[in-house]
């Protein structure tokens, strides 16, 4: 990796609403190049994370109220949202929230308003959406509004890629899609990593945002309580048993020891230290 700075860095990082802080002392870190996960359940305040780094927390009424956020090594603190988009962070927030009444063609235009560049940069952009998104080339002319809930998906992550993030943030991009759409959003999150574009996933799936990611955390009522390699915390008992679904294997003293044994309490990730080699994903169609 060299010198290159994360694309993401939270330090200590509290934020809430009024007299309620739904995050605490929070710190992350998002390697350049890679695709971090943060999990939790409902409330754990994983979307005020988000909304803290993209500055736009206090549109839902929210404040940070201390700890840094830098991106590449910039800092984030106090930029209006716009000038965070400008630095190269984008999000894309949950539920789509598209422009229903202006067409596809509009909504991506809006998307790279933000961005200062000449036509042809744009135009490369609109090319890199189509070919990551081609439904989009051919409803170009229709009104958002009339897309399904995967392509709206589609539209708002094409959207934030026509400002060329550095690092994209992404709210439940599965959320309220069928098993088949989601897949086919995961597969675009592949691809745009690939083409370098750090992420920061927010997924209540937990079994799809481990297999997209290098790295997870998982929020607490607004603690992040542990942190390792997506494949170990995919691996642990705690995590297979609160977020995948999966019991124990074995129902005897015996083959629960053998299991702990093979898949040892985590410890915290130390997000300082150099992020671990990531396994190859091309053959993995799960």
């Amino acid at each position: 990796m060299g010198g290159t700075a994360p694309a993401l860095t939270v330090t200590d990082l509290t934020a809430g609403y009024g007299p309620v802080h739904a995050l605490r002392r929070v710190s992350l870190t998002v390697p350049a190049g890679a695709v971090v996960t943060v999990l939790g359940g409902n409330g754990a305040g994983k979307s005020t994370l988000l909304r803290a780094v993209s500055r736009t927390l206090r549109f839902h009424g929210g404040a940070v109220v201390s700890g840094t956020v830098t991106a590449a090594g910039r800092p984030l603190d106090g930029l209006p949202p716009d000038r965070v988009v400008a630095a190269g962070v984008c999000q894309v927030p949950e539920g789509r929230q598209v422009f229903a009444r202006m067409t596809v063609e509009d909504n991506l235009r809006a998307g790279g308003l933000a961005r200062r560049g000449d036509r042809a940069a744009k135009a490369a952009a609109l090319r890199r959406v189509h070919e990551l998104f081609p439904v989009l080339a051919e409803r170009a002319r229709q009104p958002a509004g009339l897309l399904s809930g995967g392509e709206q998906q589609m539209l708002a992550v094409g959207r934030a890629l026509m400002a060329a993030p550095e690092l994209l943030l992404l709210d439940e991009p599965s959320l309220g899609l069928a098993p088949l759409m989601a897949a086919r959003i995961a597969d675009a999150v592949r691809e745009i990593n690939a083409q370098g574009t750090a992420v920061l996933l927010v997924e209540q799936n937990a079994a799809l945002a481990l297999r997209l990611a290098s790295h997870a955390y998982v929020l607490e009522v607004g603690e992040v309580t542990l942190s390792g390699p997506a494949g170990e915390l995919a691996a642990s008992d705690e995590v297979r048993r609160r977020y995948l679904g999966v019991g124990d294997a074995g129902g005897s003293a015996h083959g629960n020891d053998a299991a702990r044994a093979a898949h040892p309490v985590l410890s915290r990730w130390d997000a300082g230290a150099p992020a671990p080699a990531r396994a190859p994903r091309r053959k993995e169609n799960r």
